[in-house]
């Protein structure tokens, strides 16, 4: 084990139970303590992976598919501490069923707070309402970030450098900030740990049938969603948008739903359009490994309006942030084939 993040969790107990333990207390506790000795400035990264890899006297490690990966360093009946790598990651906006700070070891991050206006439960599992963008900063090295468990803290990340490493001192869970919800700009709330195996296999079913080219795929959908409830069939509709339209049958098909949903549609349609957005986004940052590039589609992604797109761009490169905004945008069309089709949407910040 790490004797620094060893000498961080015992510091971090005591404290802690110092305070009894107290839910509310642990955020701020855990960020002065991150904060003290920063990893940043006190962990030889090549060192610990060494010692990582060799030495068995490790915390039991999770199961979890979080980070790429993650490694646990240190734990405590009621808390423990992980190092989440980040080799090509894009959070989804989120909360948190967990509570503590996280403090960027490696690399630099834009980071994005939301909150969820005027909710409205559709299901145990999925909720309509508002989200609206609260700020955006550029996280760098050394730098630490409270977590609040639930609502109070719904945020996304954009890792700009490869890797990207955080260190999260977190509570196993906090009672009563369950489900953890994804947010889908700009109106639903979904929880991404349902477990509806059906949906899932039905999904995968239609895709054997889109494989497939199978005439009767549009029919079937619309047979779905004449029966299915609003969340299951919001999934169905989600997971067979673009083969729909690409093959001239979506409005067909959105006709059924929006009959059957009425108001709750409404809700849906600028869902499905952003999440198109943000996947054409996501998709060309995958191919993209130049951190200014990177940096750019950040923004782009995260709906900023050309002022603030301009101060983030001015802050972090100096010079005339509208020139090296063209100049990015030049370039990403120049070397990448989908470039120009995907930035088109940002038109009304780019130009």
């Amino acid at each position: 084990m790490s004797p620094f993040f060893a000498e961080l969790g015992q510091t971090v107990a005591e404290r802690w139970q110092a305070l009894n333990f107290s839910p509310g207390s642990f955020p701020t506790l855990a960020r002065l303590a991150l904060e003290e000795r920063p990893p940043s400035e006190h962990v030889d990264l090549t060192e610990l992976l060494h010692e990582f890899l060799s030495d068995d006297s490790q915390p039991s490690q999770s199961q979890s598919g979080f980070g790429q990966p993650e490694l646990v360093v240190f734990e405590h009946p009621r808390f423990y501490i992980q190092l989440l790598f980040w080799l090509d990651g894009t959070t989804d906006i989120h909360q948190h069923t967990f509570s503590g700070a996280f403090h960027v070891l490696e690399g630099s991050s834009i980071h994005t707070e939301f909150a969820f206006l005027e909710p409205e439960p559709v299901s145990a599992h999925l909720q309509v309402g508002r989200l609206e963008r609260l700020k955006t900063q550029l996280l760098e090295k050394g730098e630490t970030v409270e977590i609040v468990s639930g609502k109070g803290f719904i945020h996304s990340l954009f890792h700009l450098e490869t890797p990207s490493i955080t260190v999260v001192v977190r509570t196993h869970t906090d009672p009563s900030s369950s489900p953890q919800f994804t947010y889908l700009p700009p109106h639903l709330a979904v929880d991404p740990f349902q477990n509806d195996s059906l949906t899932l296999r039905r999904k995968q079913l239609l895709d054997v049938l889109e494989t497939l080219g199978d005439p009767s795929y549009p029919t079937l959908v619309c047979e779905m969603l004449e029966n299915l409830d609003f969340e299951r069939g919001f999934f169905i509709l989600q997971n067979g948008m673009v083969h729909l339209q690409a093959s001239g049958f979506w409005d067909e098909v959105w006709s059924v739903f929006e009959a059957k949903h009425g108001r709750l549609a409404d809700f849906v349609r600028p869902t499905l359009e952003e999440i198109l957005r943000r996947d054409a986004l996501v998709g060309l940052r995958s191919c993209v490994v130049e951190v200014e590039h990177r940096f750019f589609l950040a923004l782009i992604l995260n709906n900023l309006d050309r002022k603030d797109l301009l101060r983030f761009v001015g802050q972090r490169y100096g010079g005339d942030p509208a020139d090296t905004v063209a100049r990015w945008q030049a370039e990403l069309e120049e070397n990448y084939e989908d470039a120009a089709w995907v930035l088109q949407g940002a038109a009304s910040i780019l130009n």
